[in-house]
């Protein structure tokens, strides 16, 4: 496969601009974020528990899927420094000089601050984690997992690029992608959830936080394996219409008995089964279709994906600081909640657009710092 897939740069770019639209919507619901408002909506909040099932496993998935290719052109050390260069040096930059905003913004709502930002500022560098200090790597904990993944998977990865190695691995991922087997892999998912869902809540702290854990980096690799199968993302376009109408179906029985109720299993029983089968399909067929239908739509380049395709990851780092900010004006307006949220996306989208497009891809230090690659 010698031709770059452009399809998955266009995923790339949806899943992460998403994050905007979702994370957008979090001061609105009960839900752990900085900035509240003070009404809620629960339609809302069943929109944002269907997107948060499978925004982060679309991420891990892709990301798989660009491990692969990078190492189709890179030895296992190369590759390790350029990961660790693109995605721990930003991750220590947004701890020490992005995110702080953010908690500073959450501080000053609740009370727990009362200062300016540049009197707050240096408790930073007293090194006490988040919610006790400032520190915290908040939703830079998916960089977080990525480079630890990475860095456990380095021997695997090592050993598949042996070339009769490797030649089993293309053959093991065309079997998964067969017609009936490649629907049954969420049954991976299944097991995960069967096993750890109910033990270990969603976290995001690295330890002990086992069920995002193993689910992650099953996602990112099976986006490794499945990415050299050329008849797997075939399959995915040639089967779109049946991976939708399972992700169609499953994600209407999820909302009507656990999303819209807010009734997400707390105990074992028959209840948390079946939604732990209904969810790993939900997911894997999200992925599956989006995937389809993207091949089959959006396989062509454009300037306007160049461009994104490079803009998504500062994007990242910055969105939450920049939704934070923003939001913590826009939930003191006597205005409905709908036109708070539409007010909050563009306005961030906006704030981002213009930071990313005059500052950070100007100069050889801010893209450094972003995680970007040299001009």
């Amino acid at each position: 496969m010698k031709n770059r897939l452009y399809f998955i740069d266009h995923i790339r770019v949806f899943a992460f601009l998403l994050l905007i639209l979702f994370h957008s919507a979090l001061p609105f619901v009960n839900y752990n974020w900085e900035v509240k408002n003070e009404q809620k909506s629960e339609i809302l909040l069943s929109i944002v528990l269907w997107f948060h099932q499978w925004r982060l496993p679309l991420l891990f998935f892709i990301s798989g899927v660009g491990i692969y290719f990078s190492l189709k052109t890179r030895n296992i050390l190369k590759f390790t420094v350029e990961r660790f260069r693109r995605l721990f040096i930003p991750l220590v930059f947004a701890m020490l000089f992005t995110i702080p905003i953010q908690v500073y913004v959450e501080y000053l709502q609740k009370g727990r601050v009362t200062g300016s930002y540049f009197e707050f500022y240096p408790s930073v560098w007293n090194f006490v984690p988040y919610p006790d200090g400032s520190l915290t790597w908040s939703h830079m904990w998916f960089i977080v997992y990525l480079l630890t993944f990475i860095l456990l998977l380095i021997p695997l990865l090592s050993i598949l690029k042996i070339k009769i190695i490797e030649k089993y691995k293309d053959s093991f991922s065309n079997v998964l992608s067969s017609k009936y087997l490649i629907f049954l892999v969420f049954l991976i998912q299944y097991y995960i959830y069967y096993q750890f869902y109910l033990k270990y809540p969603e976290q995001g702290s690295l330890v002990e936080d086992w069920f995002v854990f193993n689910s992650s980096i099953s996602y990112l690799i099976l986006g490794y394996l499945l990415a050299s199968s050329n008849q797997f993302w075939d399959n995915c376009e040639r089967y779109r219409k049946i991976s939708l109408s399972l992700a169609v179906v499953t994600s209407i029985i999820l909302f009507i008995n656990y999303y819209l109720p807010n009734a997400l299993p707390k105990k074992e029983g028959m209840d948390a089964q079946v939604y732990f089968l209904l969810d790993a399909l939900q997911i894997w067929s999200i992925i599956l279709t989006i995937i389809g239908f993207t091949k089959k739509h959006l396989s062509n380049s454009s300037s306007i994906l160049q461009y994104l395709n490079q803009a998504v990851f500062p994007f990242f780092i910055i969105h939450q600081t920049i939704i934070v900010a923003i939001g913590y004006w826009i939930v003191k307006l006597k205005v409905s909640i709908l036109i708070k949220y539409l007010l909050l996306s563009i306005c961030s989208s906006i704030v981002i657009y213009a930071l990313y497009e005059y500052i950070i891809r100007r100069t050889k230090l801010t893209r450094f710092l972003y995680g970007m690659k040299n001009q």
